[in-house]
């Protein structure tokens, strides 16, 4: 049930018994020489509206700008600054919140989004708020481990790639035919959460794109195996949020 395909008397109603909502939230960042700008705000859009179709639960448009300053130096990346997108969030959820939404269930595609959702998370005591990511699930690292390993890296990865190649679009480049560097795993802990050098920087060092990710490895069926993992957890642990 989504939040725009509905009337304000079919949210009255759904208001009567439940007071969950999940809001999908992700980016507008170059994603590689394969992956569309959109990426992270398509796989949490697809993934939260199938959630939503099958649990009846009201899911509201995805909120797809966001802090994404790291990749600037990229044609078609659009950056919030930190403090303006906290401030929007905020609004977002008192906007639910007055309407009598207790429950916030935040469906996170971008790494940057998580550090100021938590910290406004602690600002509302008044609405229980969950954030999680969709790549966050056991099942889900499983396929991507089985699937990708080590080339799964950190940034246009082959994982997300995959799922918008089932739902959206497949785009082809002999600048992703190569593997990128791999990426050390003190690096992947240190920049974990998109912390990145400035923009210029970034691109020196991931000229293409890619953050040790080796997105050629996508597959259109990688991407509905992917998707149909992260919908049956992400449906238990929603029910489960509702009861708290």
């Amino acid at each position: 049930m989504k939040l725009t395909n509905s009337s304000w008397l079919e949210v009255e109603d759904y208001l009567r018994y439940s007071d969950g909502v999940i809001l999908p939230t992700g980016s507008i960042e170059q994603h590689g020489p394969i992956g569309l700008i959109g990426t992270d705000m398509l796989c949490v859009d697809t993934i939260s509206t199938k959630v939503g179709e099958e649990l009846n639960a009201l899911v509201a448009p995805p909120l797809g700008y966001a802090p994404a300053e790291f990749n600037m130096a990229f044609p078609g990346t659009i950056s919030l600054s930190l403090d303006l997108y906290k401030e929007i969030c905020s609004e977002i959820f008192s906007s639910l919140t007055r309407h009598g939404f207790g429950h916030i269930y935040v469906l996170n595609g971008h790494g940057a989004n998580l550090e100021p959702l938590r910290e406004l998370a602690k600002e509302f005591t008044n609405v229980s708020i969950r954030i999680k990511s969709w790549w966050e699930f056991l099942a889900v690292n499983k396929l991507r481990n089985n699937f990708y390993s080590d080339w799964e890296g950190m940034h246009a990865t082959p994982s997300e790639i995959s799922i918008t190649q089932a739902y959206h679009r497949i785009i082809s480049s002999p600048l992703a035919s190569e593997p990128p560097e791999k990426l050390s795993k003190e690096y992947i802990i240190a920049h974990s959460g998109d912390r990145h050098e400035g923009p210029e920087k970034h691109k020196a060092s991931f000229p293409d794109g890619r953050v040790g990710s080796h997105s050629a490895l996508a597959k259109p069926e990688h991407g509905v195996a992917l998707t149909e993992a992260a919908v049956l957890e992400i449906k238990q642990d929603y029910l489960d949020f509702l009861r708290v």
